[in-house]
């Protein structure tokens, strides 16, 4: 009973960052796992497991709402579900010495990105209309695709960090239609991570169980209160600081693997926590600049223009 209460918490968490994110479940919830002791293996074979069914309800939510072009679904999920299987074939044949470090690398170069991106506010998406949309071209979205796909299952996570704010910065497609196509082209990586695993990992699917099962609670559970908290947290000072918890929590991973303690690992992980509150700070103070601006563009009403949103408010997983 209590380790699934650790995994409800862990779902708990990561979906509270989702939700009110737009992304990073699959990077969080394996940060958290790997932090706990599970292997890297199984972490991200339980992540992608509990990530069928939700990616799943998502794409078909924001098929519903129109959110979706198929075309970028097939050439951006295919070679994504590709590229899924292979890292998830690559990452059950390395040894759990061998596969640790090589997710936690991954993860923490996520993390970098996130705090860098967030607490910078760099890739703002432009603000486009529907009839100003332009194609993506195959030879773009087939390679992003396939390392999105790779980087997702073989680190835990990463699908949306990586093609969400790529297509989002190309400029050639509505951020509500590049959110829509990715969490639909999702639900096709996770499908083939999970059978990757399966395939690699068949023996310990008893114990995805309790895992997957916790996942799932936690996320539930955690999913009106995520949607309460959007409304609450700017998502731009929320990515800063879960950037800079992923940073935090990998390189304290990274220590611990290679045996390396003392003064010298203390000092790197205070830096990092000033870096993040200073960042983080000044994201709100972008955020609070930004909003006032849109008030008084619009008159005094109060209501933000959609071309002001920054981008990574609209970003998905």
């Amino acid at each position: 009973m209590r380790t699934l209460i650790v995994f409800i918490l862990v779902g708990l968490g990561a979906q509270l960052v989702d939700g009110a994110l737009g992304m990073a479940f699959g990077v969080t919830a394996t940060t958290l796992l790997l932090f706990s002791g599970i292997a890297a293996a199984q972490a991200s074979f339980a992540v992608h497991l509990a990530e069928v069914g939700t990616t799943l309800a998502s794409g078909l939510s924001h098929w519903k709402f129109q959110n979706v072009d198929w075309k970028i679904v097939v050439r951006l999920g295919v070679p994504g579900a590709i590229g899924a299987f292979a890292g998830a074939t690559f990452l059950s044949r390395l040894s759990t010495e061998s596969a640790t470090p090589w997710t936690t690398a991954i993860l923490l170069v996520i993390g970098v990105y996130l705090l860098i991106r967030f607490g910078f506010g760099l890739g703002k998406a432009p603000a486009l209309a529907l009839d100003q949309e332009q194609r993506q071209k195959t030879g773009f979205l087939v390679p992003l695709g396939v390392v999105g796909g790779f980087v997702d299952a073989s680190g835990g996570g990463g699908w949306g960090p990586i093609t969400t704010s790529t297509l989002l910065s190309s400029g050639k497609t509505t951020p509500r239609r590049v959110i829509g196509s990715v969490s639909a082209s999702e639900f096709l990586v996770s499908l083939a991570a999970s059978i990757g695993f399966l395939l690699g990992l068949s023996d310990q699917l008893a114990e995805m169980g309790w895992i997957v099962l916790g996942l799932l609670a936690g996320g539930v559970l955690a999913a009106p209160i995520a949607a309460w908290l959007v409304t609450r947290i700017s998502p731009i000072v929320l990515g800063t600081f879960v950037g800079g918890l992923l940073v935090i929590t990998n390189l304290f991973k990274f220590s611990d693997i290679f045996e390396v303690h003392g003064a010298i690992v203390g000092i790197v992980l205070a830096a990092v926590a000033v870096l993040t509150v200073v960042l983080g700070v000044g994201a709100w103070r972008r955020t609070r600049a930004d909003g006032k601006g849109s008030s008084a563009d619009a008159g005094g009403s109060g209501v933000a223009d959609a071309s002001t949103i920054p981008e990574p408010a609209l970003t998905e997983k």
